[in-house]
């Protein structure tokens, strides 16, 4: 029981200390404020996930919600500040980070490059093009709305994310090399205050024209289609070798 306590103390002192370490920019946990995540398909279609906190919705995209902890968001507006000709939102959902409210929105656009035609996503040019035996996707994103949201509880540390699931094997990208996550998606930051002011973010990537589900389903009806042929030759084997044994018994008797 000493030995369990004592490993149970040890785990404890461990998890604290790196929830100590992940505090502010640095660490597994970061301080985001603002995150826009696209899952990609090569036929330029995309799910699109909005995470952001209310003031920063409204200080950046230049949103008219009640940055207020106490104030209800209104999904009703939400919906219809993403809603537009080419955005269809599918969900809202809301949570309480850091003392303010988060607003997560997942929209489906159908082509990519059209996306900066609806108001949130102006900011940005978006494009996904076929360049030879590539597919290049390549977003650019400008000038933020900059809007004035009073003391908010921002404390500096605050940060921007841009991530891209990239649905091919990569072969390029500019977002550093400690920024390609789990094989396929690519994350580009910069802290709250820069966004603010619009500093300029570029974000390229480059891919294959071939899809990692369609190689992993290919890969997938091979092995299946090797382990039925290894199947068949045993089971052929097997019943050649009883009509053997049983010619050989007819011949001895």
């Amino acid at each position: 029981m000493t030995r369990t306590w004592r490993l149970a103390a040890i785990v404890l002192a461990a998890a604290a200390a790196m929830l100590a370490g992940c505090s502010g920019t640095s660490g597994l946990f970061r301080q985001y404020e603002y995150e826009e995540e696209i899952y990609l398909s090569l036929d330029g279609s995309a799910t699109v996930y909005v995470n952001s906190s209310v003031p920063a919705l409204d200080a950046l995209r230049g949103a008219t919600l009640d940055p207020k902890p106490s104030a209800r968001v209104d999904r009703d507006a939400v919906r219809a500040f993403y809603s537009s000709p080419v955005t269809r939102v599918r969900q809202i959902n809301q949570s309480r980070r850091f003392g303010r409210r988060f607003v997560h929105v997942r929209i489906d656009v159908d082509d990519v490059s059209r996306l900066n035609e609806a108001p949130p996503f102006r900011w940005s040019s978006y494009s996904l093009r076929r360049d030879g035996n590539l597919y290049v996707f390549r977003q650019s994103v400008g000038a933020s709305a900059n809007k004035p949201v009073g003391n908010v509880g921002w404390n500096g540390k605050e940060q921007v994310a841009f991530r891209v699931h990239v649905p091919s094997k990569i072969t390029y990208h500019n977002a550093g090399a400690a920024n390609l996550r789990r094989g396929n998606i690519l994350v580009w930051e910069q802290p709250l205050s820069d966004r603010l002011r619009g500093e300029p973010l570029a974000l390229d990537a480059r891919m294959q024209t071939e899809s990692i589900l369609y190689r992993t389903i290919t890969l997938f009806g091979l092995t299946l289609l090797l382990v039925a042929a290894t199947f068949a030759f045993v089971i052929l084997a097997v019943l050649r070798g009883g009509n053997k044994r049983a010619g050989q018994a007819g011949g001895a008797g």
